[in-house]
């Protein structure tokens, strides 16, 4: 079974590390770490995930400013996107989490089964 590819975009380096480990501990995902976020079209379209977890605020260039040079780009524009902010709570977690103009959004704090579940839903 190929192992589906995700892009994770996050500045906070200890956060892409545990969640790498995380992820790629269940054995179905190959997860690439992209800290900087003006990096992250160029590092998607080398890399060519299944789905792009990304968070939304970094310095520089913000996830929905990325998000929106996503989808501009006929390579990429299809790839799913996760928002990944410590903006939405536990309850919102469990409930899956947001969507907000079309994109889902999951709490940095969310458990493994929370976010594996919605990595899952998204990739479909």
């Amino acid at each position: 079974m190929d192992k589906k590819r995700i892009l994770l975009v996050d500045d906070d380096i200890s956060f892409t590390r545990m969640m790498k480990l995380n992820l790629e501990r269940s054995g179905i995902y190959d997860i690439h770490i992209e800290n900087v976020g003006s990096h992250a079209v160029a590092t998607a379209k080398e890399f060519k995930p299944n789905l792009i977890l990304l968070d939304v605020i970094m310095p520089e260039v913000d996830g929905g400013d990325v998000a929106a040079m996503l989808k501009d780009d006929p390579i990429l524009r299809d790839i799913p996107v996760v928002f990944i902010t410590a903006l939405v709570s536990g309850e919102e977690n469990a409930s899956g989490g947001l969507i907000r103009s079309g994109y889902r959004f999951i709490g940095k704090l969310a458990s493994e089964k929370e976010m594996l579940q919605c990595i899952e839903e998204n990739l479909r």
